[in-house]
């Protein structure tokens, strides 16, 4: 029997060790829960400390540069960002210092709040503006008064407010002391000597804890030993001890489990806000990133659109040249077609200071650091365009409005606001009643000691007392008890300020309530406001299209008429600055209909369920599964280039001299494949 029980108590004692292993190690990750008690006692007392900041870029984008440049496709560029972006690494913090309120609020302490707004600290990649920002709770800032602003802009000044809560973590406190005194007597009638001399030793220990019932325990055990040199004491030493258990229990005021538990709810709620935060910001950092990366792609299409007009100017330069030469042109087109270049070469370099600054808003997008020399002095170049559907997919508007009520991060961190509010006007409602509590307390006292052998009695005659020790005094609690029963009360009689906030918590959550409808309002107009962006966008781009093609074959057909003599520089260049500016205009549309395409997506909330984001990676840092954008495919030779395919020649037919008439023997303009039915005219003097 004694070695079965020995068994036992070994395995419970290895269960435990094992049990507070594992809290130790769960404890470094997860700050919801407390320092386990063992095997390290002490382990509660020691600060728990949080890894640096790792400002190391990921493996990821080193392996996607080549002969120094980074190759860049969108999903590489989307998955830069969840791991290395600095936005996110900011507000992932949001979720751990959620988590801290938890473990905090579990000792009936009072929240402390965070930051559920959005963090837009990367530049570039302008975005629709949804969402709260704030610095500080719940995306808050500071207000007028001093007062604060919650979830989506609200003030919640009663949040939090009602009965007070006792402390749900156990108390013990203790008082080891020794304490000796030497005091001169007036009179030795009471000491029977001219000095007294005292030594006392206490020891003292209490325990305290409060309960979600609104019950508060109390138990305290007190001991001394009073040792004296007075011949009036009968026991020296004189050993004292006593006990006492105190009960409290709110009737009214404090009676209420959830009003007691609010700090822990609105934690536990603040946490899932903190949540739904985090996965609005990465659609709002998911969007920007998509946003830069066209803007990347319109500067490289924007570069190679300035560098063929530098060519054509060039060319055009050149044959003007030739032909001044030869005596057929006049030399002012040649300073004509001059200034065209430098016209030219001035867009250039414009495109490419423009290219320089989207590499180096992209490269900061999704880095860490910049600085790495790797990628500091990296050309980016973007892999992927767009590709154009031949028609655009036609989703009824209700179908979309219904997506982004259910999907929008705002509408769900107000719902559980609300959620929030409801428990708060509970408890604030509880705060009204007047405290009445019952209380109660048992106890007992012991006393126990030595005969003094030099103990004089007043009255005469011989005291005997029986010599005890500390355990005498500990049996003899139950021979002297002590006990109470009663009730506390505090009326107030106006009860002002509690009305005050009982009132103020129904305006608020009111307030909360507008604000809800509010943004369904709002989230109306933004998706049928994106819908509308998107086809007007798409037109855009057929327009630039057809506007592209036109202009390309008005200058391949006024350079034959030019190279035909029956065309002037000055329509050349015309034709030029409006191919130059058809192609731009192309560009830009490509990269507004794209951006709109992002921006329906961020407005119905499905960014991450389009691209296929998951959040676990997001909110780890490390992608395992790569997004994947639809709508895009990857970019050919020519596309990632930034030099201009070779020009198609034109010969140039020579003139007659200025001083001779035309010859005859010109063919027809009608056999002149794009020469106008008109004659040519002559070239002035």
């Amino acid at each position: 029997m004694r070695v079965s029980l020995g068994v036992q108590v070994v395995r419970v004692v290895v269960a435990w060790l094992m049990i507070c292993v594992l809290a130790a190690a769960q404890e470094q990750s997860n700050y919801t829960k407390s320092s386990p008690l063992g095997p390290n006692v002490l382990r509660p007392y020691e600060p728990r400390q949080v890894p640096p900041v790792n400002f190391a870029n990921s493996g990821r984008l080193a392996t996607m540069v080549k002969d120094g440049k980074l190759m860049l496709s969108l999903d590489d560029a989307i998955a830069g960002a969840l791991e290395n972006n600095l936005d996110l690494v900011i507000a992932r913090y949001n979720l751990p210092i959620a988590d801290t309120d938890i473990l905090r609020t579990k000792s009936g302490a009072a929240a402390r709040g965070f930051n559920a707004g959005l963090v837009a600290g990367t530049p570039g990649g302008g975005t629709v503006s949804v969402g709260a920002s704030g610095g500080g709770a719940g995306g808050t800032s500071a207000a007028a008064g001093g007062a604060g602003t919650g979830t989506n802009g609200l003030v919640n000044s009663t949040l939090g407010t009602g009965p007070p809560i006792d402390s749900f973590d156990p108390a013990l406190t203790g008082t080891l002391g020794i304490q000796h005194s030497t005091t001169p007597q007036t009179n030795i009638l009471f000491s029977g000597v001219p000095s007294l001399v005292q030594a006392t030793g206490t020891v003292n220990f209490g325990y305290a804890q409060g309960f979600p019932t609104g019950t508060l325990l109390n138990v305290t055990f007190n001991n001394s030993r009073v040792t004296t040199n007075s011949t009036r004491s009968l026991l020296v030493p004189q050993l004292n001890s006593n006990y006492l258990l105190q009960f409290r229990q709110h009737l009214l005021q404090g009676l209420s489990i959830a009003s007691n538990r609010r700090f822990i709810i609105q934690a536990r709620n603040n946490r899932e806000i903190a949540d739904v935060a985090f996965r609005n910001q990465i659609i709002f950092t998911t969007t920007q990133i998509e946003n830069q990366y066209w803007n990347l792609v319109n500067a490289y299409e924007s570069l190679k659109a300035a560098l063929r007009a530098l060519q054509l100017a060039q060319q055009l330069l050149g044959d003007n040249q030739k032909q001044v030469q030869i005596g057929t042109l006049a030399p002012i087109e040649v300073v004509n077609a001059q200034a065209q270049v430098a016209s030219s070469n001035q867009n250039v370099i414009i495109a490419q200071t423009n290219l320089q600054l989207q590499q180096l808003l992209m490269k900061n997008a999704i880095t860490k650091n910049e600085n790495d020399p790797v990628l500091a002095s990296a050309e980016v170049v973007p892999t992927d365009r767009m590709q154009l559907p031949e028609s655009e997919a036609v989703t009824p508007l209700q179908d979309l409005i219904a997506q982004a009520m259910q999907r929008r991060p705002e509408l769900a961190e107000s719902r559980i606001d609300l959620n929030t509010r409801q428990m708060s006007i509970k408890a604030v409602r509880n705060a009204m009643l007047p405290t009445v509590d019952m209380v109660a307390n048992w106890g007992g006292a012991g006393l126990a000691g030595a005969l003094n052998p030099n103990y004089q009695n007043l009255g005469g005659g011989t005291a005997t007392y029986p010599n005890t020790g500390y355990t005498d005094a500990l049996t003899s609690f139950n021979t002297n008890p002590t006990y109470y029963v009663g009730l506390n009360l505090n009326i107030p009689i106006w009860n002002r300020a509690a009305q005050a906030d009982q009132i103020r918590s129904q305006l608020e959550y009111r307030q909360a309530e507008a604000r809800l409808q509010q943004l369904q309002n709002q989230i109306s107009i933004d998706v049928r406001n994106a819908q509308f962006s998107l086809q007007q966008n798409r037109a855009r781009v057929d327009a630039a299209i057809k506007s592209r093609d036109y202009a390309q074959q008005s200058l391949d057909a006024e350079r034959k008429k030019y190279a035909l003599g029956a065309s002037t520089t000055y329509n050349v260049l015309t034709q030029l600055n409006n191919l130059t500016t058809a192609e731009s205009n192309l560009v830009t549309a490509m990269a507004a209909y794209e951006q709109s395409r992002v921006a329906m997506d961020q407005v119905t909330g499905t960014t991450l369920e389009t691209l296929g984001i998951n959040i676990g990676d997001a909110e780890a840092g490390a992608i395992t599964h790569m997004p994947n954008v639809p709508g895009v495919v990857p970019a050919t030779a020519e596309q990632m280039s930034t030099t201009p395919p070779p020009l198609a020649p034109v010969t140039i037919q020579p003139l007659p001299p200025l001083n001779t008439p035309p010859s005859n023997s010109k063919p027809p303009l009608a056999q002149i494949p794009g020469a106008p039915a008109t004659p040519v005219p002559q070239v002035p003097r």
